[in-house]
């Protein structure tokens, strides 16, 4: 598998630093924060319709953590990546990347800001190549006008050729080499799903945020994918949030876990803190307290 190839140091794969974020003329202020969290969400409140998806919830993610977000349906897992990832604003709260503290995060800037993501349903042009579909998650790296584009001078020739070849190192760390060239929507679901985090993964980025990678899989993918997003963190030193339900894949492969219920945080630690903790428990399992009988729990 691509995986045991884990060590390589890829030609192309540089984070991109074109211009400083220090620099960036966006609605972020610089902060005094933690420079080992890439992110840190504060006082994160959030409401639909009247109904509360998020209430006063903190996440701290340190640079190179695989650092998962689990909890029953409903509690607000989604909702906590979409204000992260800029697609939802908060009502109350704000988010820092890398440093720099928005009430809102600029989904045009998430590839200037180092982030990249995938969603819950699959999101490929089914009709392109694997290959032209993981060169598509190089868009916001480029800067030939759309004339020299059309008329092919000699950026934008550079830049297709530099896409290529980051789209090909991608894809053969993720073991796709094989169906580079097919068409993407004719591949097993399983697959597609990995076709989806080589075209997060093509820009570069410092964080990614996954929703539900391994969502429809079967038990042998789900593994496989969960090596990938491992040697993705090994090899590249990407920081991973992950929303996933299968608990026994996310207990295996995360570094700290947060537990949300009812759009609250009830628990973030460790893997092993979190199996114990016993609110996590009752959310999950509906386990009675210590010296509850049976019959009160139920």
């Amino acid at each position: 598998m691509g995986v045991e190839r884990g060590a390589v140091a890829f030609e192309h794969w540089a984070y991109p630093h074109d211009l400083p974020l220090e620099a960036e003329a966006d609605e972020g202020v610089s902060l005094p924060v933690d420079h080992e969290a890439i992110v840190a969400a504060h006082a994160i409140s959030i409401s639909f319709g009247g109904v509360k998806a998020l209430s006063d919830v903190d996440l701290t993610v340190r640079a190179g953590q695989i650092h998962a977000i689990i909890g029953p349906n409903g509690a607000g897992k989604s909702s906590l990546l979409n204000v992260i990832g800029g697609l939802y604003q908060a009502d109350h709260g704000t988010v820092s990347i890398s440093g720099r503290r928005f009430r809102k995060v600029p989904t045009q800037r998430l590839a200037r800001l180092g982030v990249a993501r995938t969603f819950q349903n699959l999101a490929l042009f089914k009709g392109l190549s694997v290959l032209d579909n993981v060169v598509t998650g190089r868009v916001s790296a480029a800067r030939a006008t759309f004339v020299e584009n059309i008329i092919g001078l000699g950026r934008a020739r550079r830049e297709e050729e530099s896409a290529r070849a980051a789209a090909l190192e991608i894809i053969g760390f993720l073991d796709l080499a094989e169906v580079k060239d097919r068409v993407a929507g004719t591949l097993p679901y399983g697959i597609q799903k990995r076709v989806e985090l080589a075209r997060a993964l093509v820009s570069k980025p410092r964080l990614v945020l996954l929703d539900e990678p391994m969502a429809g899989m079967t038990a042998t993918e789900k593994q496989e994918m969960a090596q990938f997003v491992k040697a993705t963190r090994d090899s590249f030193g990407t920081t991973i949030i992950l929303i996933e339900h299968d608990i026994g894949v996310v207990m295996g492969l995360s570094d700290r876990v947060a537990v949300l219920d009812y759009g609250r945080k009830i628990a973030d630690g460790s893997p092993e803190e979190v199996q114990k903790d016993q609110a996590v428990i009752d959310a999950y399992l509906g386990v009675a307290h210590d010296g509850e009988s049976q019959q009160e729990a139920a």
